[in-house]
């Protein structure tokens, strides 16, 4: 197989990384594929066989090889072997489908008899409570960066990398679009490995204002990084598509937060759906999460449909 190299990457179109599937048997059925995908998105067995496949491939090599390297290290120092999670980070544009690709990847590598423990976490959950951002006047910045509490996010990954047997997590509402203040997320014992996914994920010193500026980040407690890609004009479609779709299902919940959406006639939910991403979510993608794709260990292109169309692996 002829690679072709783009830059720092190898580029695969999508023949070429399926062929790197070898002879991996499908671990999930149709129906649990279906309760994997997302609103609003496709996702068939062709494209679990595809690409997901052959990734959770390549990823069990990475994690084979990283506790490797803790056993040596363990041994040279004479200490006895713990469990450090392998923490994949995902990152990517609001509607593209993140967090999908994140749940495919939790089930496929959960199956892999070495690691029984996939865990999956979203950086929702560590933005601040919205009375913070009223009053930090940032309700129309959830999502950017500043919209975060870091600090406990970097607290959260350096927990999980440090072995604690038990760490707790924020548990975020899409109902309420509220961090929900009387639940968290345990995870204990620790996991095999950690699926981060979120929009800022592989985000550094330079994305972040100036109260914030430290020197570490999420970025560097990853084993492995995600990005998943497509062009604009598809994750508006995706976005103002979602939109819609919400608001005749779960907007109608009237303790949704978005709850007098659903009552809104649809040319004005269209025009309120396309002002939000103009004003957010674009100038947010634009901003602070493209500059970081190329920071990413593989990113997953994706084309009409959600159909990944290549492949860009780092040398």
């Amino acid at each position: 197989m002829q690679i072709i190299s783009d830059g720092p990457y190898l580029l695969f179109d999508r023949n070429k990384w399926a062929k790197l599937r070898k002879s991996e048997p499908m671990t999930l059925t149709e129906d649990e594929i279906q309760q994997l995908k997302g609103i609003n998105e496709e996702l068939s067995i062709d494209e679990v066989r595809d690409i997901y496949l052959p990734l959770s491939r390549l990823l069990n090599y990475y994690v084979n090889s990283t506790k490797s390297r803790q056993a040596v290290m363990m041994n040279f120092l004479h200490e006895e072997l713990i469990k450090i999670p392998f923490i994949i980070g995902v990152a990517g544009s609001v509607s593209v489908g993140k967090s999908t690709s994140s749940r495919v990847l939790q089930a496929l590598l959960s199956r892999w008899k070495e690691n029984n423990r996939v865990a999956l976490v979203t950086t929702d959950g560590f933005l601040y409570p919205n009375a913070v951002l009223k009053e930090r006047e940032l309700m129309s910045k959830k999502g950017f960066p500043e919209s975060y509490d870091i600090h406990q996010l970097l607290r959260f990954v350096s927990d999980i990398k440090s072995g604690k047997p038990e760490v707790k997590a924020p548990k975020y509402s899409h109902l309420s679009y509220d961090i929900l203040p009387d639940e968290q997320i345990v995870i204990s014992p620790p996991p095999d490995i950690l699926i981060l996914e979120g929009l800022n994920v592989l985000q550094s010193q330079v994305d972040y204002p100036k109260q914030e500026k430290q020197g570490t980040f999420v970025s560097d407690f990853l084993d492995f990084s995600i990005y998943v890609d497509a062009e604009e004009h598809y994750l508006e479609e995706w976005f103002l598509n979602r939109f819609m779709k919400f608001r005749e299902t779960a907007f109608n919940d009237p303790k949704s937060y978005f709850y007098s959406v659903s009552k809104l006639s649809e040319q004005e939910a269209q025009a309120m759906a396309f002002n939000a991403w103009r004003e957010i979510n674009s100038k947010n993608l634009h901003k602070n999460i493209l500059p970081t794709r190329e920071r990413a260990h593989l990113i997953l292109h994706k084309g009409e449909k959600h159909q990944v169309d290549y492949v860009k692996l780092r040398k």
